[in-house]
């Protein structure tokens, strides 16, 4: 047995239809999170697409209700070995975005895979089934080959709610610690910079939304009567959204931004460029923070964007000046912001400048910013074995660009997280004509069937160096676990 044959099993479990017939499989579950009447479906994808995969693998599991009201089940699932050195957490999401299925070109269909060349479309290739079943595939191969010995436990959560703001997984990750705590988190989501470019990511930006609002007075007045002597709310919520972000969209509140950029952050974001692919659209130059790199704005940065404005009526506009204005704002923000004092910030920076009458709310739950710093031992460990796999470096991204639940697994359960992304840029996750490439998923097999080899030939070293506590291995006793769901 050996690496070598590892990565070539799993190029095989894709060239022989085998990794293509499971995949119809689960795209064909309709698990539309969104969905209020597709509760059993959620559960089905668990305990019949899951489970006997997990069964045949050695996993007990059992799922989990959501402790969050309407929120999906989640499955907990541990393959323990005696003696073993070390603990692997994974993760996935089973549910999916609507189907939009009437939007969706021609000969396309949301629930069944359609190879076109090498786009498989299917709504969940790319987000996240197509992910979560190719790391699967993976560790299967490398099991048969070490005849079901590892050397380390794996323990995985698969939730269905991800597409909805993973309702519940902080709660369920709190209670349950015990069963879920290892030494290193590894999981896949999200894409690569470029198709054909491997990829780690450390973490993943944070967000918060807020809503800044205007009201003046009730209704609106003719303009021509009116116009000159009261105040506009549109136009007082403009002038106080450009203190915030001027016209080259450089935020201005200095409690927004970040204390800095560190140098190994700078360092590995020199080697990624964004942008460039067919589908993605034309970069503005020189918008942004100045004397930051296209790629380090946007992976290295803070942003304030204005998702949407309104004042009077937009579809049916009249001579009037409106007394009501509000906007939908968002912050996207890296490790080392004030974030815990946003609101404050934006409170004071307003007042500062003569706004008083601009309300500032937050709109919903925030996600916090988690970034693994990029020397850490398990990081060195991604890199090579990623390279030795493909013979390429691989793109390293100290956090994703975009905001995944990575604070539930790095602050709640204190790991190191390393993220393998499958996917790529341009695959139209959450839009019609989802897609994975087959290529990606073809490479990506073998990527993880090299990781999960290198985990049982390395991951004790790293994890002993790392001085990381022995954890709890299984379920607590009274919540013993089977196959069957509990």
């Amino acid at each position: 047995m050996s690496r070598t044959q590892a990565i070539e099993l799993a190029a095989r479990y894709f060239d022989d239809g085998s990794f293509e017939q499971v995949l119809r499989q689960r795209v064909a579950m309709r698990t539309e999170s969104q969905n209020p009447a597709g509760a059993a479906i959620l559960r089905a994808y668990l305990t019949d697409a899951i489970g006997p995969q997990l069964d045949a693998l050695g996993f007990t599991w059992r799922l989990v209700d959501n402790p969050i009201a309407g929120g999906g089940p989640f499955m907990l699932a541990q393959r323990l070995e005696p003696e073993a050195a070390f603990t692997v957490l994974t993760y996935g999401h089973g549910d999916v975005v609507r189907g939009q299925d009437a939007q969706w070109r021609p000969g396309l269909a949301p629930w069944e895979v359609t190879l076109d060349g090498d786009r498989w479309y299917g709504r969940g290739t790319a987000d996240n089934k197509g992910q979560h079943t190719i790391n699967l595939a993976a560790l299967t191969q490398v099991l048969a080959l070490r005849k079901g010995r590892l050397g380390y436990d794996v323990k995985m959560i698969l939730e269905m709610g991800e597409e909805t703001g993973s309702p519940g997984l902080r709660e369920v990750c709190v209670k349950y610690a015990d069963e879920l705590a290892a030494d290193v988190f590894i999981a896949s989501d999200g894409p690569r910079v470029a198709a054909g470019r491997p990829t780690i990511f450390l973490g993943s930006r944070g967000i918060r939304n807020v809503r800044l609002g205007v009201n003046l007075r009730e209704g609106a007045h003719h303009s021509g009567n009116w116009g000159g002597l009261l105040s506009n709310a549109g136009t007082r919520l403009a002038h106080a959204i450009a203190s915030v972000v001027d016209a080259r969209g450089r935020v201005l509140v200095r409690g927004l931004l970040p204390d800095g950029l560190p140098a190994n952050v700078r360092a590995a974001l020199s080697t990624i460029e964004v942008g460039g692919g067919p589908a993605d659209p034309q970069i503005d130059p020189g918008w942004g923070e100045p004397g930051l790199s296209p790629t380090e704005r946007v992976y290295g940065w803070n942003t304030f964007e204005v998702l949407a404005f309104k004042t009077g009526n937009p579809d049916a506009p009249v001579g009037a000046i409106p007394g009501h204005a509000f906007a939908l704002c968002q912050i996207r923000f890296v490790v080392g912001s004030d974030s815990a004092n946003f609101m404050r910030h934006l409170r004071e920076h307003l007042d500062a400048h003569g706004f008083h009458d601009v309300e500032v709310l937050p709109d919903g739950e925030p996600m916090q910013a988690t970034r693994l710093d990029p020397d850490d031992a398990w990081v060195r460990w991604a890199l090579a074995s990623v390279q030795r796999t493909t013979g390429e470096p691989p793109a390293l991204l100290p956090n994703f660009g975009g905001s995944l639940p990575n604070d539930v697994f790095a602050d709640v359960l204190a790991l190191p997280t390393l993220w393998f992304p499958h996917s790529y840029p341009a695959c139209s996750q959450h839009a019609p004509n989802e897609h994975l490439l087959g290529s990606v998923a073809r490479q990506a097999l073998q990527v993880m069937a090299g990781v999960f080899w290198d985990l049982a030939e390395d991951g004790a070293a790293i994890a002993g160096s790392r001085r990381a506590p022995r954890h709890a291995r299984g379920f607590r006793s009274e919540t013993a676990s089977s196959t069957a769901p509990a």
